[in-house]
């Protein structure tokens, strides 16, 4: 009985199955609010179904010359860690299925497998537009990563854990977006380059190297990437949401607390023009990152002083 319901909650609900179709709806729910706040109709809520049904039964075509495990592996690999990482996160409101000592760097480092493997996806190709697109992605990966994490960190430290279950539980009873509002910031511009969502889309900046790394990808290869990255929207929205937002709660107020951080998100996208890649390293090195180790002192120091 225990394995079955196991199996159910990794195939079916919370994960597998239902988090697949939540991260399409969030999708849908951003790509809406952006084409509104730009006074367009934007999609309907079935159009991201549709495009992945339509890549799913399409034929995918391999370049020759490439290296045929890289070019089918990866795809599966950048979907499942994004799904992995799912595990130890409060999806929908609900407490993570899986807890250990430390789960909060594995699960980042899960979500950092998409992107990793979408920089090799661009590097394994032989068009000019896919390595330069994989180029771009490694390197804004590594421009954004310390300071997603040191954002990330700062509840962690507050909570006095590494556990998200823990540090969840912290915040139920403190909103640490009063506490920390740098860290939020940082969070949740951070999570748009970990999407590589405008303004931090020259990874893939269609007017210039058509679809970046990924374009050689087609039918399901490019529909894994697609899935991985509405996985990892979720799961990275409801981290920052559990973490800053007074943790997780019941489901219904947990989900307007995610719909309230993709609004942010989109009125970002529709505001701010695309940055160049050196502007959007600067950003991170120059700013992001010294603001969150200046946070973390301060927290640090405070925590001290009440000791």
């Amino acid at each position: 009985m225990n394995l079955l319901t196991s199996l159910f909650s990794l195939m079916i609900f919370p994960a597998g199955l239902a988090l697949i179709l939540s991260g399409l709806l969030y999708e849908w729910a951003d790509r809406k609010l952006v084409a509104r706040f730009q006074n367009r109709v934007g999609p309907r809520w079935f159009q991201p179904f549709a495009d992945i049904l339509k890549l799913l039964a399409k034929e995918e075509i391999k370049p020759s010359g490439l290296d045929s495990a890289l070019f089918y592996g990866l795809p599966i690999l950048a979907l499942t860690g994004a799904l992995t990482s799912a595990l130890y996160a409060p999806i929908l409101g609900l407490p993570p299925i899986h807890s250990f000592p430390g789960d909060l760097i594995v699960t980042l480092y899960l979500l950092s497998l998409l992107t990793i493997s979408m920089g090799l996806a661009g590097w394994n190709a032989s068009s000019r537009f896919s390595v330069i697109g994989a180029t771009r992605s490694l390197t804004q990966l590594f421009a954004y990563e310390a300071p997603f994490l040191l954002a990330l960190l700062g509840p962690a430290i507050a909570a006095n854990s590494w556990t998200i279950r823990d540090v969840s539980a912290y915040a139920e009873n403190h909103w640490l977006i009063l506490t920390q509002p740098v860290g939020f910031v940082i969070a949740l511009i951070g999570l748009m380059g970990k999407l590589e969502l405008p303004p931090f889309d020259a990874p893939e900046a269609e007017t210039e190297i058509v679809a970046g790394a990924l374009t050689e990808y087609s039918g399901r290869g490019l529909a894994l990437f697609t899935l991985g990255k509405s996985v990892e929207l979720v799961v990275a929205v409801s981290l920052v949401a559990a973490f800053y937002l007074g943790g997780i709660g019941n489901p219904l107020l947990f989900l307007l607390k995610t719909l309230g951080i993709v609004l942010l998100m989109s009125l970002l996208q529709a505001l701010l023009t695309r940055l160049r890649i050196d502007q959007t390293v600067g950003l991170w090195w120059r700013l992001g990152a010294l603001l969150a180790l200046l946070q973390i002192l301060v927290l640090i120091l405070v925590k001290g002083w009440l000791a």
